[in-house]
């Protein structure tokens, strides 16, 4: 299926690594040209060379969202380059553990600039962009906001809050006919998932616990898997889809996970 993404200018945030590397290679394959923005400019010039290697399109910009200047500058840096985006990936974030308990109000806040005051920030300042390109937003939340997980109230404050924003932007854009979408992930194995298991002390025993629970085919989610998703709903083939929450997790939220053993 040609997705008619073909030169269309996309920003991925933390576009380099784990599913943000899954959604740009996959929309470098279907013709775009994506934009990774990321904190490590060794980090992102390594994929974009190897995509153009491979003959795509891809750019970077070294980012350090957590900075409200900072996205302002990067819509800036994009613009300027290409005069046009016709879609924003928001992607970047971390399951950085600030509890309640434990937690505190300085690292509260710093984890709502981590994990979603940039998919505003983004979204407010590439907004003019995508009303010229009646472009399309895709938000990448995570199953914490609908389960709970334990001690990272933060994040999990934060991804209530991307589906928030996710239903919110897809009613005041319908205008501009922008389209808004989200996918949340549950279980998927990228380096920052990799780094956590290997902090335990069983990590193999855990892994094949945490798989065992989910319910198709008892495999985490691969980041492809979720770019294919992400391409699709950047697309016009998805073209009367917005303010959709799409689970990609092998029915981890909503089906039975005793179906996974059976």
């Amino acid at each position: 299926m040609d997705l008619q993404l073909k030169d269309k200018i996309i920003i991925v945030t933390g576009g380099a690594k784990g599913i943000g590397e899954g959604i740009t290679r996959v929309l470098a394959a279907e013709g775009a040209v994506p934009v990774i923005v990321g904190r490590n400019a060794a980090d992102n010039n390594k994929l974009v060379d190897e995509i153009v290697r491979s003959g795509g399109k891809a750019f970077q910009v070294e980012a350090e969202l957590t900075n409200p200047e900072v996205c302002e500058k990067v819509i800036q840096t994009i613009a300027g380059k290409f005069n046009r985006i016709e879609g924003l990936v928001n992607n970047a974030g971390v399951n950085d553990g600030i509890g309640l308990e434990k937690g505190s109000y300085d690292g509260f806040i710093a984890s709502m600039h981590r994990n979603v005051v940039h998919y505003y920030l983004l979204a407010h300042y590439a907004l003019p962009y995508l009303i010229k390109s009646k472009g399309s937003i895709l938000n990448i939340t995570s199953k914490t906001a609908e389960t709970g997980q334990g001690n990272t109230s933060a994040y999990a404050a934060a991804n209530g809050a991307r589906n928030a924003l996710t239903r919110e932007w897809a009613v005041e854009l319908l205008k501009y006919q922008i389209r808004v979408n989200a996918i949340v992930v549950a279980e998927s194995w990228t380096p920052q998932y990799e780094t956590w298991i290997r902090t335990l002390s069983n990590p193999e025993e855990k892994l094949k616990e945490i798989t065992s629970k989910i319910p198709f085919q008892n495999r985490m989610t691969t980041p492809e898997e979720i770019a294919n998703m992400t391409a699709f709903l950047l697309s016009e083939k998805s073209s009367h889809t917005t303010g959709q929450i799409i689970h990609i997790d092998g029915g981890y939220v909503h089906l039975d996970r005793a179906l996974a053993n059976a």
